[in-house]
């Protein structure tokens, strides 16, 4: 009953006074990569609950390409009145600002935040065929150190959140491995799975059925604690690495002058949503998070990750055009 009276309640405020909020138009949400990945997985899981909540249909248009910025740069020139949000990762809007010497939107000008919808804890995986006898983190950054830069590591890209992972990862265990940038999860995890990389750092939905299958062997996960999917995976803060034990995450961001009350309504809807146990289950089965804050929060926490990011690129001369 009480459940019901929230739906209520939420869908009889959709349009707020003196905002028409479009007349009630369908909420597209863009989501910067392909389908079938973590920030499209994170979208999908909101768009039925939402539709119930807002009382308007709500669309996903994947809208990939350039490590988001196809698909940032489209939401940041939409018009600013809610019917257009964008589904923003710590690397369009916390890792890219922090490599690219330009970008076709600015994180922070362009938008503003709505809410974060899950943190997604990372992973270090190995072709173990490609590491003789290692079987576990102790002992892969043993074998680094007895071969400096013998083996390579694999990334979704130049610049993305995988790579500054590896570079975070041989600072904090003095260690040295080869980027092997590729387009995309699906070509590293294809070259890592055939055994022309050793190794991979991504987030665990990407990498969670090859663990499974026993085809790759995970060696340490950025979460604060063990996950329920991989309870015999240590997280880097077990094994003494508490500095790249930080997850990566997904919110929604709006164009930078959608009305406060709009924003707010969005982020009630989906802090609703994310309280209801079939999605928070669906999301925690993906190696995914439920979380959700207000748009000043996330708007803070984006502030602060270009700036850590920024900090991270610097030390590993990391810059792009």
């Amino acid at each position: 009953m009480q459940r019901r009276h929230i739906l209520t309640a939420l869908a009889a405020s959709t349009l707020l006074p003196g905002i028409s909020w479009a007349q009630g138009k369908p909420l597209r949400l863009v989501v910067p990569f392909p389908p079938g990945g973590a920030t499209d997985a994170s979208a999908r899981a909101l768009i039925e609950p939402l539709t119930r909540l807002l009382g308007r249909p709500v669309i996903v248009d994947n809208r990939a390409g350039a490590g988001g910025s196809v698909g940032m740069a489209e939401a940041a020139r939409a018009p600013a009145d809610g019917t257009v949000l964008a589904v923003a990762t710590l690397s369009t809007h916390g890792v890219n600002p922090a490599v690219y010497k330009k970008l076709p939107y600015d994180p922070l000008k362009d938008f503003v935040g709505v809410t974060e919808i899950v943190k997604a804890p990372g992973i270090l995986v190995i072709n173990p065929a490609q590491v003789p006898g290692v079987t576990n983190f102790n002992e892969f950054v043993a074998y680094l150190k007895a071969n400096p830069g013998k083996l390579s590591y694999a990334s979704p890209g130049n610049g993305t959140i995988g790579h500054l992972w590896g570079e975070l990862f041989k600072r904090a265990t003095g260690t040295s491995m080869v980027h092997v940038p590729y387009r995309g999860s699906g070509p590293a995890l294809n070259d890592v799975l055939a055994g022309q990389v050793a190794a991979y750092f991504d987030q665990v939905i990407a990498a969670l059925p090859h663990v499974k299958s026993g085809k790759l062997r995970a060696l340490a996960v950025s979460w604060n604690e063990r996950l329920e999917v991989l309870p015999n995976v240590p997280t880097y803060a077990e094994l003494g690495q508490a500095s790249i034990n930080e997850p990566s995450w997904f919110g929604l961001v709006a164009p930078a002058a959608t009305p406060p009350a709009i924003l707010l309504q969005v982020q009630q809807a989906v802090a609703t949503a994310l309280k209801d146990p079939e999605v928070r289950a669906r999301l925690a089965g993906l190696g995914l998070f439920a979380s959700g804050t207000t748009p000043t929060e996330f708007s803070a926490q984006i502030r602060r990750e270009i700036a850590k990011f920024k900090q991270v690129a610097e030390a590993a001369h990391i810059e792009l055009d």
